[in-house]
């Protein structure tokens, strides 16, 4: 078992909270963005995805915590997410101007890639409801308090929103820990994100800041550099050419800068087509690492929200009360399979999942 204390189910409405932006992505198909004619749409964002993904992959009860400007685009989204099934009981409705001189709801203009040509994404995202989030404008003591919360989890792409949405996650995160809610938080560096307000020196200080506070961090072998300043010593674009000592002395790091910490758990991916990558995670808990099975030349439909949807399997296999083992298999295997369709969320179901982390194949089921 793993060194997290979750607080049993009876005693919480939530599974998971989360916090974050929930954008619209505009999904040109196979197509590009700057030649097509049309878009498909679905929404999307770092933290829901993974409320999503426990939400329909794995029936737990989530809820995101976010705001929208209310007009079209963004009830749009919203019926976007009454599909996924989260839950939208604390998502904040800001008056729209009329032009989005104010306020905004967010887009996400991103292509799948193919082959040699890499995923490509164009956020327009600025003056969005979220972003303007301050401290105080959520009842945190409801949220944790009142309707209780197992698990908390938000990440860095709202942190690098605005200069108020730290502080608003470190209220979160404060309100959480208090009322006993395991807390996550996704390195999730974005450099489109962040480069106009101090770039990665302000990225490490936003995040070191709040990784104090969090119990389970979740990252990609290249956030911990980019986004909390630690060297990766060892790590090679290869994944088969990986040297896990290297990586396992890199994580001992992290926690000892952060002695809160009680999982560190990353992504490993060698992307050697914007289509065929090698695939793979590791969790380190409870002074063991934990590695998943590597999948060499995983096909990659779209790429977008894998990190997430291995996050939602990580952080399930935990809730459900499985060891750090079973849980790094479930999220390596739930974003692998999340890889298989368009858009940000995962469309896999739990008997996919766990067929897949038994080693079954591709084989048609009927």
């Amino acid at each position: 078992m793993s060194a997290l204390e979750i607080k049993p189910k009876a005693e919480c409405r939530w599974d998971l909270v989360a916090l974050g932006e929930v954008m619209l992505r505009l999904d040109p198909g196979d197509g590009r963005i700057a030649t097509t004619r049309e878009f498909r749409v679905w929404e999307g964002g770092g933290e829901y995805n993974v409320a999503r993904g426990l939400r329909r992959c794995f029936a737990l009860d989530t809820a995101i915590v976010t705001a929208f400007a209310d007009n079209p685009v963004g009830r749009l989204i919203e019926d976007l997410i009454f599909q996924g099934g989260v839950d939208q009981s604390h998502v904040k409705w800001v008056p729209f101007d009329g032009v989005g001189r104010t306020v905004r709801n967010g887009l996400n203009f991103t292509e799948r890639g193919f082959g040699v040509r890499a995923a490509l994404g164009c956020s327009d995202r600025g003056h969005t409801a979220i972003s303007q989030l301050r401290p105080g404008e959520v009842d945190w003591q409801k949220v944790f308090a009142a309707e209780g919360a197992r698990w908390f989890h938000t990440g860095g792409i709202f942190a690098g929103l605005s200069e108020t949405s730290p502080k608003v996650a470190l209220e979160a995160m404060q309100a959480a820990r208090a009322q006993r809610a395991v807390v996550s938080y996704d390195l999730n560096y974005r450099e489109s994100l962040w480069k106009a307000i101090g770039g990665k020196r302000r990225a490490a200080e936003v995040n070191r800041e709040l990784a104090g506070l969090v119990d389970v961090l979740i990252g990609n072998e290249e956030d911990f550099t980019a986004a909390l300043g630690f060297e990766v010593a060892g790590l090679d674009e290869n994944l088969s050419k990986l040297d896990v000592e290297n990586f396992r002395r890199m994580i001992e790091k992290v926690f000892a800068a952060f002695p809160n910490l009680k999982v560190v758990a990353t992504t490993l991916r060698n992307a050697k087509t914007a289509t065929r990558n090698d695939w793979s995670a590791v969790c380190y808990c409870d002074g063991r690492l934990y590695r998943a099975v590597t999948r060499n030349d995983l096909e990659i439909y779209d790429r977008v929200g894998g990190g997430d949807s291995f996050a939602s399997g990580l952080i399930y296999g935990f809730l459900a009360g499985h060891d750090a083992q079973w849980a790094v298999e479930c999220g390596a295997a739930h974003g692998a399979l999340a890889m298989t369709t368009p858009g940000d969320t995962s469309m896999a179901t739990l008997a996919e999942v766990e067929r897949l982390m038994k080693g079954a194949g591709a084989r048609v089921a009927r």
